[in-house]
């Protein structure tokens, strides 16, 4: 029995030791099979450019050590949002991302890229990404702000508290016919239908839609990346389309 046990023992051992972990910035065979695509390389910003700007060289946006990072302090350098070059609409996203201290700043989606719209937030609603442990209560009093949530509408759905400015946090959003799904270190957070008569009224309503009328209206569009007064890093960007 015991000789048995032993043997069994080494089997799993020697299973364990031949599965290799996934790396970071790849896809596992088995999300290849499913259409996994990488939005980002781990290498290069191929794939994304700056909004209404192109692909432009010196920019704040740079990969460091396999991370996608952006340097929004940095002078004498061309600013601005990270913009998908593809546009999508049935789809599900899933990125990792971590915020410098009391750093503020989101991810867009159904931006609709136009000279006459001057910013992505202008069309594009944002899942909101903060530091909660920094950023400072007087903020935190407006849940419809917390990590995790659709900014500016909605508290969180699960409550979530994000991990500190120094540790990695694991995000995904699901879009399909326009509603949409947030989730935050595993846990929904926000939930949305953007073709509804509703949501066009809560859209027409904002602060936002006052200023630019195009806000809030998309069911696809652009991934956008913001550029804010603190540092953020993404990697791990994966997209497939459903």
């Amino acid at each position: 029995m015991k000789k048995t046990f032993f043997f069994l023992i080494l089997i799993i051992s020697a299973v364990a030791c031949t599965t290799k972990p996934v790396e970071d910035n790849a896809l596992s065979d088995s999300e290849k099979n499913e259409g996994w695509k990488l939005l980002f390389d781990g290498k290069t910003t191929d794939g994304w450019h700056l909004y209404n700007q192109g692909k432009v060289d010196s920019a704040s946006w740079s990969v460091q050590k396999g991370e996608l990072v952006v340097n929004s302090d940095s002078i004498g350098i061309v600013h601005g949002d990270l913009v998908s070059d593809q546009i999508y609409q049935n789809f599900e996203l899933l990125f990792d991302w971590k915020i410098g201290k009391a750093g503020n700043s989101g991810v867009f989606i159904n931006v609709n890229e136009q000279d006459s719209i001057p910013t992505a937030w202008a069309s594009g609603p944002e899942y909101q990404l903060l530091d909660h442990q920094n950023i400072g209560a007087e903020y935190l009093k407006n849940t419809s702000k917390h990590a995790g949530c659709l900014y500016g509408f909605t508290p969180q759905i699960t409550t979530t508290t994000p991990k500190s400015s120094t540790e990695w946090n694991h995000s995904k959003i699901i879009q399909k016919d326009g509603k949409i799904s947030f989730y935050l270190n595993e846990n929904l957070t926000a939930q949305e239908d953007f073709s509804s008569a509703q949501w066009k009224e809560k859209a027409s309503n904002s602060g936002l839609a006052k200023v630019y009328k195009n806000f809030g209206q998309n069911i696809s569009g652009h991934i956008v990346l913001q550029e804010w007064a603190k540092g953020v890093a993404f990697k791990n960007i994966k997209i497939k389309t459903i």
